[in-house]
């Protein structure tokens, strides 16, 4: 039975009852089975695996309980082969001889045969197989259930009214009534019987635990209760005989949690399938019987009884005209989708549903109706525009009516979702904000895009074509002439269609066309360097293409309130001066290259002294921002109509030589990994090999260590004052650039050839200095550190710190040496950059005493008792930061020197410990393999108490025999490099 209920795919009907369905009702589970996949529901996922067929039986026992409790007297089960006409409720006789009120008010005509159909679709023929002569069959059929099971539903419903006479139907929870009516042996097999017992646990499920009526407290003990219930019938299926103590107990749990009410006090009604998104998905079921299983989307002719019908479970779903009107749009539009949208009929009723909806949207603040409204017509709109932002693509002379109707819906749809669901709107003034129109815009710009695009493919395709031929035509001319049809079938195919919305529908569409072409117009004349007959061709094409598009906006504007001023606005004369461009090029490429001249003679100067200046920054950066300020100035009072379109040019220039400027700053000033000392080969340690360092070879290794890094970069202008006023001097810049980005906003506003979206767009952005100032501020900050830890302070430190006795080596002369660099680094640089600076410094530092007592050497040997002294030095350094209180906040330093905390302890654990812990490691790591032979562990530099590196380098500097036997039986390691 686990699988019942873990199988999201299965459903009640897989069973052998199935066998027992007639072949209408198979036809009508199969239309009813029809999703479009691209269409998920709006109404939510249920978080549980309960499938569509099961939902959509349970959704039938309720339409069943509810029109029998709502009749006059009790209704009598009827099989199909007897059904009377003189029967109440679900058995009185479908007649159809009068137009159907509700297809009326939607729009559709009250004979199927005469349904409307896309273009190119093909209609069903109508069944020939005779009609069910009751609404209850007729609903029966609609939905696929078998009249076995029809049976069982009606007896089951008449044994509950048996027990429990006056009650309605909406004070019982009828999942939890039903399983009490039937034992296994009113089912065709126990499988049939579990699955239909798991469908209603299920069902219980997600209407009193997932989707309640009332929140749920986590602590409830009756959801828990009933949790564990479900969670028991994985297993074995629950005995549910009236006497059962499962059963009793399941009641009394179920009948807590579904009486509840919000002032606490007991409900009439039981509230077991009024939780959002059940009811829903349940009332959706309902609402697809309402098509012809044989004709795709066709409603029934019978929509009137039924539906009133299926209104009679509202008060078990909690559903009301509002949702309904929702579902019911839902629904339609669903249905056409998803039959292959050839019926437009059902598109138009969902458009004419729509409307009520729109009204209702506007009296109803409820959060949940909110909630699922706003899904829904966000699932409309999105399918809408999907074919309306190409709609060139999707619609012609054959389809334009269903273009219609789509773009009422996705404006129906817009409309509500900005006016009536977003609270940005409600807080702007209304009459700002004109939805439909700004829609409509949009897929005009849209489309018209995408068409000319494929256009330029077209015409771009023919002039290749064309290439052998004496004369090809250039690729624009080909495409003026494209264009200008295009412009043609959009004003008398679907402006017409538009205007309805958008009273200058025509006028956006050839200013738009007026722009792309003037785009690639553009990209043409920039690079025309003398007249040829080609280029004098384009030009006369172009010009002839914009007579013809400015006459349609002037012929549509003509009654618009400025005269169609502001659609010729869009659409700037083509007449471009490319002599002007071009000087207007050579003078820009001119001031860069003098920019770059300037920044390279500044820099060969620049000696990056701390007292140049009070500012601490470098004078060269002082100079090259000044050239570059007057050459924006210079840039924006030049007589051109076209600053927007080459500030690009300048503004790339001035980026790529600032960037040449920064990386020249940090340029020789090395890195972490410049100044981290090579880590010298393992060796074991003995009592006396701590003795064994000579002082000559240490002053030579230090010698050998500062020749280097001196030759790397030199002294004098990459000392640690020269270092500060690097980054002072790239956070200056850095400042600067943002400055100048607000300066080009502001010039571009004042001049007259400005755009509105080109003042804050991409083109004023120095993306590459601005990079380059971030990442070499880092990259100083680590090699300022860097170098100071271990070059700079590296006597101290790496060649001093524990060499010999480490009781009389300790981390004071360093701490000693350190505070007056931290204190001179205070002073110098800028506050945005100083704690950037001493965080890093701090990081170096840690680094250092790690690599010190992991990697020192064999100058370097602990014993236990030298822990505490590690421990305490490491509390020195950790303090120096922290400066009580005035220092580093104490959880960045915490943070930092988290990976030391982890690693001390291992030297002051004892040598039998840690060789036993190395094994383990070893073991896990490489596998068992490894007991006769321990490979190396490789040097991760991530150093933890579950590293083998790290035990194995502790082992190295433990000045015990115990560790050194193990150490020359494992690896055989020299006692000294």
């Amino acid at each position: 039975m686990a699988s019942l209920f873990r199988d999201r795919s299965s459903s009640v009907g897989d069973s052998k009852r199935e066998t027992h369905h007639n072949g209408s009702s198979t036809a009508a589970a199969r239309s009813i089975h029809a999703v479009a996949v691209d269409l998920p529901s709006p109404f939510g996922d249920l978080g549980c695996p309960i499938s569509d067929a099961e939902l959509r039986e349970t959704a039938y026992e309720v339409f069943v309980g509810a029109c029998r409790t709502s009749g006059g007297k009790p209704l009598t089960y009827v099989p199909q082969s007897s059904a009377s006409p003189t029967s109440p409720a679900l058995q009185r006789s479908m007649t159809s001889a009068a137009a159907s009120k509700m297809k009326k008010a939607l729009g559709l005509k009250s004979s199927s045969s005469s349904t409307k159909r896309s273009p190119g679709s093909k209609e069903s023929p109508s069944s020939k197989a005779r009609r069910p002569a009751t609404v209850g069959e007729l609903m029966r059929v609609q939905m696929g259930v078998s009249e076995q099971t029809d049976g069982r539903i009606r007896r089951g419903l008449l044994r509950i009214a048996a027990g429990q006479l006056g009650r309605r139907i909406d004070s019982m929870v009828l999942p939890l009534e039903l399983l009490q009516q039937f034992k296994p042996s009113d089912f065709t097999d126990q499988h049939e019987y579990e699955a239909w017992q798991a469908r209603n646990l299920k069902v219980l499920e997600a209407g009193l635990l997932l989707h309640p009526y009332l929140p749920l407290e986590k602590s409830d003990s009756s959801a828990q209760r009933l949790r564990q219930m479900i969670r028991g019938a994985f297993d074995r299926p629950l005995e549910t005989g009236k006497n059962s103590e499962s059963m009793q107990v399941l009641r009394t749990t179920v009948m807590s949690l579904a009486y509840r009410s919000f002032d606490g006090t007991p409900s009439e009604t039981a509230h077991w399938a009024d939780g959002c998104p059940l009811n829903l998905r349940l009332y959706q079921m309902l609402l697809e019987a309402c098509f012809e299983s044989n004709e795709e989307g066709s409603i029934i002719e019978e929509i009137d009884e039924v539906m009133e019908l299926i209104k009679k479970t509202w008060v078990i779903f909690g559903m009301n005209q509002t949702l309904h009107n929702l579902c019911f749009t839902w629904i339609l539009f669903h249905r056409f989708v998803s039959t292959g949208q050839t019926d437009i009929d059902l598109l138009s009723a969902a458009d004419n549903q729509l409307v009520e909806v729109a009204k209702e949207a506007k009296a109803t603040k409820d959060q949940v109706y909110s909630k699922v409204l706003s899904s829904t017509l966000s699932s409309i709109l999105g399918w809408a525009e999907k074919r309306l932002l190409a709609y060139h693509e999707t619609f012609d002379s054959t389809n334009t009516e269903l273009m219609e109707i789509i773009v009422s819906l996705g404006v129906s749809a817009a409309k509500i979702l900005v006016e009536d669901i977003s609270h940005e709107y409600r807080r702007k003034r209304r009459e700002v904000v004109d939805v439909a129109r700004t829609r409509i815009d949009t897929y005009i710009r849209s489309s018209l895009r995408t068409a000319f695009a494929q256009r330029m493919e077209k015409a771009d395709s023919s002039r290749r074509s064309s290439r052998n031929q004496t004369n090809p035509t250039h690729v624009l001319s080909i495409l003026a002439k494209d264009i200008s049809d295009l412009a043609t079938k959009e004003k008398q195919l679907f402006s017409p269609i538009l205007q309805r919305w958008h009273p200058l529908a025509a006028g956006v569409a050839v200013a738009t066309l007026h722009a792309c072409y003037g785009s690639e117009l553009k990209q043409f004349i920039s690079g025309v360097t003398e007249l040829t007959p080609d280029s004098v061709q384009v030009l006369k094409d172009a010009d002839k293409l914009e007579k013809d598009l400015v006459h349609i906006a002037v012929e549509d504007s003509v009654d618009s309130e400025d005269g169609g001023k502001s659609l010729i606005r869009e659409m700037p004369p083509y007449e471009a001066e490319a002599a002007v461009a071009n000087l207007a090029k050579i003078w820009i490429k001119t001031r860069v290259d003098r920019l770059k001249e300037w920044v390279d003679r500044n820099l060969q100067q620049e000696a990056w002294n701390p007292n140049a200046n009070k500012e601490n920054i470098a004078p060269s950066s002082v100079e090259v921002l000044r050239v570059i300020d007057e050459t924006l100035d210079a840039f924006f009072l030049l007589p051109i109509p076209m600053h927007p379109a080459l500030l690009p040019d300048v503004a790339i220039g001035i980026d790529r030589s600032l960037q040449s400027y920064i990386s020249k700053a940090k340029s020789g000033c090395g890195t972490r990994n410049t100044f981290i000392p090579a880590l010298p080969a393992l060796t074991r340690c003995t009592t006396d090999s701590k003795f064994q360092w000579k002082k000559k070879e240490k002053l030579q290794n230090t010698q050998k260590r500062r020749s280097q890094v001196g030759t790397l970069n030199g002294e004098g202008s990459f000392g640690l004052p020269q270092l500060c006023i690097r980054m002072n001097t790239l956070h200056h810049i850095r400042t600067e650039l943002e400055n100048l980005e607000k300066k080009i906003v502001t010039s571009l506003r004042n001049v007259e050839s400005a755009q509105p979206d080109i003042s804050s767009g991409p083109e004023t952005k120095f993306e590459l200095s601005q990079a380059a100032s971030q990442e070499g501020i880092q990259q100083l900050c680590e090699a300022t550190a860097y170098r100071l830890v271990f070059h700079d302070l590296g006597n101290v430190l790496w060649e001093n710190l524990y060499v010999g006795e480490a009781s009389v080596s300790r981390i004071d002369p360093f701490l000693k040496e350190l505070d007056p660099n931290l204190e001179m680094i205070s002073n110098t640089l800028h506050g945005r950059v100083r704690n950037r600076v001493i965080t890093a410094i701090m990081k170096a530092s840690f680094d250092g005493f790690l690599l010190v007592i992991l990697c020192g050497g064999p100058a370097r040997a602990f014993t236990l008792q030298d822990s505490q002294i590690i421990e305490d030095d490491f509390k020195s350094l950790k303090d120096l930061f922290l400066a009580d209180g005035d220092g580093l906040p104490e959880e960045l330093v915490e943070k930092a020197a988290t990976q030391i905390k982890n690693v001390i302890p291992l030297f002051r654990t004892d040598t039998e410990s840690l060789v036993e812990r190395y094994k383990r490691l070893i073991m896990e790591a490489y596998g068992p393999s490894t007991k006769s032979k321990f490979p190396m562990p490789a040097t991760s530099g991530h150093w933890s108490p579950t590293d083998p590196n790290t035990i194995l380098r502790v082992l190295c500097y433990r000045n015990d025999e115990d560790a050194t036997k193990f150490l020359k039986k494992a690896y055989n390691l020299p006692k000294k490099i």
